[in-house]
């Protein structure tokens, strides 16, 4: 696994919102089921001294963190503030957030993003599905029932396709090592690249499937990072009848400037040695040819 395990403590922001709350009972049931810390507080301004599922909240995170051991955080924080949040965690020496958060400005997330690479602190996200590793621990808003524990990553910037292919993958006996949505808008943490630079390091996982969709090179730019790495890597591109000049979805999705539209990230993809499903039942075939 990669970027946290069991015995991580996380952090919620936004923890009395209606999704903070209900994500935190999701979390730590899954954190139960496998017996590991899960969430062990809460922030949300104004709000210390209550309680949501048990849970401590704290009015801020530094509170949190004088009170807890933590080194994760979910933020369920509305768009305007997220940003603040941000850098709230990562000045009080959080060193991994996962941004579920959409509509973040985008100059909040430029900021947010390059004051938490100062500190140390990794981002993953915004507008993100989290983070999930089988067995270990739970972090965001992913379906747990869906995964099995297993050596295969995966990293998606779609949290709709990352579901579908995990249970693909699951209903073909496949099990995931972890599964990284790292978010479809235009600035995002940790990228392609930085996530297979993860994998890398991770004795459990033996191949990787990189969920890409139009817009940006992102998707290139980590099939060749898992190249020099050595990594075997099955790609899925979504969006191959988008039109162009049109944002489909997520707020990164848009061809511009006749670059990164699905067709070419596919042609690059393959011209780089990488196989290419151009459909999500194929991917299990494809991936157990590594296996």
């Amino acid at each position: 696994m990669i970027y946290a395990d069991k015995t991580t403590g996380v952090i919620v922001q936004g923890a009395t919102g209606r999704q903070g709350s209900f994500h935190i009972q999701l979390m730590n049931q899954y954190a139960g089921s496998v017996g590991g810390t899960g969430v062990v507080a809460g922030v949300t301004p104004g709000k210390g001294g209550s309680l949501v599922h048990g849970i401590p909240v704290y009015s801020s995170v530094s509170d949190a963190m004088d009170n807890h051991e933590a080194t994760a955080a979910v933020l369920f924080v509305p768009g305007p503030a997220a940003g603040d949040s941000i850098m709230e965690a990562a000045d009080a020496g959080i060193e991994l957030v996962v941004a579920v958060t959409e509509h973040i400005p985008v100059h909040d997330v430029m900021r947010a993003t390059a004051y938490a690479d100062a500190k140390g602190c990794r981002v993953i996200g915004p507008n993100c599905p989290g983070i999930l590793s089988p067995g270990e621990c739970s972090l965001g808003i992913m379906p747990s029932h869906l995964y099995r524990r297993g050596d295969v990553g995966v990293i998606s910037r779609s949290g709709t396709l990352t579901y579908e292919v995990v249970h693909e993958l699951s209903r073909a006996g496949i099990g995931q090592s972890t599964v990284v949505g790292i978010g479809g808008d235009p600035v995002i943490g940790q990228t392609f690249v930085d996530v297979i630079d993860q994998f890398s390091e991770d004795p459990l996982t033996k191949a990787v499937v990189l969920l890409g969709e139009l817009g940006g090179n992102l998707e290139e730019d980590g099939a060749l990072r898992a190249e020099e790495k050595d990594i075997p890597v099955v790609a899925f591109i979504a969006g191959t009848s988008a039109p162009p000049e049109k944002r489909m979805g997520h707020a990164g999705a848009i061809v511009s400037g006749g670059e990164g539209d699905a067709r070419t990230k596919i042609r690059r993809l393959k011209e780089n040695g990488v196989p290419v499903a151009s459909r999500l039942s194929e991917i299990p075939p494809m991936i157990k040819h590594y296996l």
